[in-house]
């Protein structure tokens, strides 16, 4: 009997699961669509110099050459080289989802060094995951269930809408912020969006923050902190920090972690309630170890996540190198400082020179980005006119930049511009172009944007300082890099 043929597409339906049918990882959005332009058209110096340039990739390349030398002069923490070789065995076969001991450990020692060594914490409370990903997909599944939400406050990181949501089934509601406080969370904003989600017969599970922000690079203030902990207290729901940025702290005010707010407040607060979620891919540079931690306060949290770490641990070859790297104390508090130092002379170079053709940015202190203002190159003030500004800006100046709107700002024409992924020269050329394509608009007649809104001004305008040196900035010579998608998808 032959075999009944049917069209692709309705074949998938047929025979395929909802999740592998469905749109939910959201890989058809423009942020990622970004991303697919520039992996067409990637910028080289010498053999692409018209290509895309990447701005539009969190990643941190700004101190790999520090790590590298460390491995080279540490060759006993690999099991790859003839010092490291005889631990091979042990190495190769351990599969106790608990993790090496001294990698969590080590992990400890490393998160206390990073908030400055004003909170502890406990070795046995950290879970491992595959990146921060596997992290807030496995918190989301520990403490809602489908249907059920988690507050968070716009902009946020447009792949939490994969991360949180899509495998899970839980629901992300804004907390809605704008410019006229900077984007800071008021405690009405929060109470509001508790309510509306009430009044949508929708269970709020707990609130999730990103500090230091992404997008925004700044850091939470201690007093909206003290204000979520209050309302996640109050209201018996969690409290979700992500602080995978937390070492990218280059200047005021000082981070201050969840776990110190909480060391404060106590007994007065069920600390059963907060969970941190971390990873070295920022603070290291590493995206590509995936390594991410799960820390909860709650025990039945930590039990639960260690189990499904599972599906998602760190290679043992990885926890080992790790291990063996942020136990070296020396090394560790040299290569935070020098991060943090590369960190701010970058960002005050990138926007000493948008701010020499009128473009001004969020003051910001943390982070591998800035949140840049266009709203004045706006035809409209809407997310269509947004789109079509990035689209010239991604087709015609061949900037990879990501649009407010794929962030879930509610303000139509702000864009997150990456900068610690890039070298001198790929910096340069970004300026370059952006200058170019200023002057060009420039004879255009000045559009005005009516709107009852409180706009939003910078607060003063950026210089380079006297201190940078352009040669101490990168090393060695990068270029702007590819990013992490299914070229499949293409």
């Amino acid at each position: 009997m032959p075999m009944e043929v049917h069209d692709e597409v309705s074949s998938d339906y047929q025979v395929l699961s909802r999740m592998a049918t469905c749109d939910g990882h959201g890989e058809n959005s423009c942020y990622f669509d970004g991303w697919k332009a520039y992996d067409e058209d990637p910028f080289h110096s010498t053999k692409n110099s018209n290509g895309v340039i990447q701005m539009g990739l969190a990643e941190n390349q700004l101190c790999l050459e520090l790590i590298q030398e460390w491995i080279k002069k540490n060759p006993q923490a690999s099991i790859c080289t003839k010092e490291g070789v005889s631990d091979f065995k042990d190495i190769a076969n351990f599969q106790d989802y608990h993790g090496l001991q001294n990698f969590r450990e080590a992990i400890a020692l490393f998160m206390e060094k990073v908030r400055g060594g004003k909170v502890k914490f406990d070795p046995d409370r950290i879970v491992m995951s595959g990146g921060a990903t596997g992290a807030q997909e496995t918190l989301a599944f520990c403490l809602a269930n489908p249907g059920q939400a988690f507050l968070v406050p716009t902009p946020y990181y447009p792949a939490f809408d994969r991360d949180f949501q899509w495998r899970t089934g839980v629901k992300l509601l804004p907390i809605h912020c704008d410019s006229s406080n900077n984007f800071k969370i008021t405690k009405t904003a929060l109470v509001n969006a508790f309510q509306d989600a009430r009044n949508s017969r929708i269970t709020v599970k707990g609130i999730l923050v990103t500090n230091p922000s992404n997008p925004l690079g700044t850091v939470m203030d201690t007093k909206t902190l003290r204000t979520l902990v209050s309302f996640a207290c109050e209201k018996r729901i969690h409290l979700i920090c992500d602080e995978v940025f937390s070492g990218t702290v280059f200047g005021e005010p000082e981070y201050v972690s969840v776990a110190a707010i909480l060391d404060e407040v106590s007994p007065h607060c069920d600390r059963a309630l907060f969970h941190i979620a971390y990873s070295l891919s920022k603070d290291l540079g590493v995206p590509g170890f995936r390594v991410g931690i799960i820390y909860s306060f709650n025990d039945a949290v930590v039990r639960c996540a260690r189990r499904m770490s599972s599906f998602g641990l760190v290679s043992t070859q990885t926890q080992r190198l790790l291990a063996n790297m942020l136990r070296d104390d020396h090394f560790t508090t040299n290569l935070l400082a020098e991060n943090k130092r590369r960190l701010r002379l970058q960002h005050q170079r990138f926007t000493a020179g948008l701010s020499e053709v009128g473009i001004h940015c969020l003051d910001g202190s943390a982070g591998l980005f800035c949140w840049m203002n266009l709203q004045w190159m706006l035809k409209a003030e809407t997310v269509a006119a947004e789109l079509e500004l990035w689209r010239v800006i991604i087709y015609d100046v061949k900037l990879n930049i990501s649009p407010g709107s794929s962030f879930h700002c509610s303000e139509p024409g702000w864009f997150r511009v990456c900068f610690a992924n890039m070298d001198e020269e790929t910096m340069d050329a970004a300026l370059e172009r952006i200058r170019r394509f200023v002057q060009r608009t420039a004879s255009d007649k000045p559009r005005t944007i009516k709107s009852n809104k409180k706009r939003w001004r910078p607060s003063r305008r950026l210089s380079v300082p006297p201190e940078f040196n352009s040669s101490t900035v990168m090393s060695p010579r990068l270029i702007s890099p590819r990013p992490p998608l299914d070229q499949t998808a293409n």
